[in-house]
């Protein structure tokens, strides 16, 4: 299994909070993504990780820097030339639970799997890489012709349900994490003190 860690947004709504990116929020001693490579590399020693991002800052012990080739869109983040069969696609900008990422990674997908709750999607096991290929393409190609508001995951994961696109609703090939595993979005997303 391969991990992509993505962490080439823009962060418009983190606006530079702190003078940092999102993804280097501390929680102890350790920044978002140094917690996900450390978390992915103690359940999978031999794992190949990828943290997808331009800026050389982003060089985290354990994983390697991917630039993507094209990040215009934000469902662009699913780096399309790392779309392939056998790969798991985690957010850099979540603080994963222990409990979180070992239901992530044990947990066996058919095709697809999504990973989350009813706030948001936390990560995404591709089996089958062509299909899910073929639902980004699909979103995107719905976002551009201005069929949709918005083309991220939720919209991924909708057009692979055959769900209606207005509004977030949960069906079947969701895992719910319900504990604190989040995302951080905005500075007002650092509310929760009580993350370990």
């Amino acid at each position: 299994m391969r991990y992509i860690i993505m962490a080439d947004g823009k962060g418009n709504r983190w606006n530079n909070f702190w003078d940092i990116p999102k993804h280097f929020i501390k929680i102890g001693d350790e920044t978002l993504l140094e917690r996900t490579v450390r978390l992915v590399r103690e359940r999978e020693k031999d794992a190949t990780i990828y943290i997808t991002s331009h800026d050389p800052r982003y060089e985290v012990a354990g994983a390697t820097r991917y630039e993507p080739l094209n990040n215009v869109l934000e469902i662009d983040r699913f780096t399309e030339e790392l779309i392939d069969d056998n790969v798991c696609f985690l957010y850099g900008d979540t603080f994963y639970s222990e409990e979180a990422m070992d239901t992530i990674m044990s947990t066996e997908a058919e095709d697809l799997l999504f990973f989350g709750n009813e706030r948001s999607i936390v990560a995404i096991k591709v089996k089958d890489g062509r299909l899910f290929k073929l639902h980004v393409d699909y979103v995107r190609q719905l976002f551009t012709y201005g069929e949709i508001e918005s083309c991220k995951g939720w919209q991924v994961y909708q057009s692979f349900m055959g769900l209606p696109y207005n509004k977030k609703q949960i069906s079947d090939k969701y895992i719910y994490i319900q504990d604190q595993t989040r995302d951080f979005n905005t500075p007002g997303d650092l509310r929760d003190e009580n993350l370990k």
